[in-house]
């Protein structure tokens, strides 16, 4: 009886301890999309700055060479101050978002990319987010 009493107690302590393992993982992708959202929201908001101000697109270009799945893109800074305030409320949403890792890039035919990009203190990898639209 003493041996069942211990086995259900070892049944159950397992049990307990993969509901806490599955709340942890809950927690980080509720995280992770949260920032997914803020960027989405981030993204959609610089484009309609975009859409008002279409006579000075050109100015908005942010880093607007190299770049892909690195977060690394070259080039110049917007000179803009409405790029500088978005970058700023990037930077407030989202963890570890600077401005240099962010790009927008305005192409051929007014084709608009933005890409943001951002990486929370324990982790190694970037995360990014990126809308291309067309402008015209």
């Amino acid at each position: 009886m003493l041996l069942e009493a211990l086995i259900g107690i070892l049944i159950f302590s397992i049990g307990v301890l993969a509901m806490v393992g599955l709340q942890a993982m809950a927690v980080k992708n509720q995280s992770d999309a949260k920032y997914r959202a803020d960027a989405s929201y981030l993204t959609n908001q610089i484009i309609s700055m975009m859409w008002v101000d279409r006579a000075n697109l050109a100015g908005y270009a942010h880093h607007a060479t190299g770049g892909g799945p690195g977060c690394n893109p070259t080039g110049g800074a917007s000179g803009a101050a409405t790029v500088a305030n978005w970058l700023q409320d990037v930077a407030r949403q989202l963890p570890g978002a600077v401005d240099t890792n962010q790009q927008i890039i305005i192409g051929a035919g007014n084709q608009v990319t933005v890409t943001l990009c951002w990486k929370t203190p324990e982790e190694t990898t970037w995360h990014n987010y990126i809308m291309v639209t067309y402008i015209n």
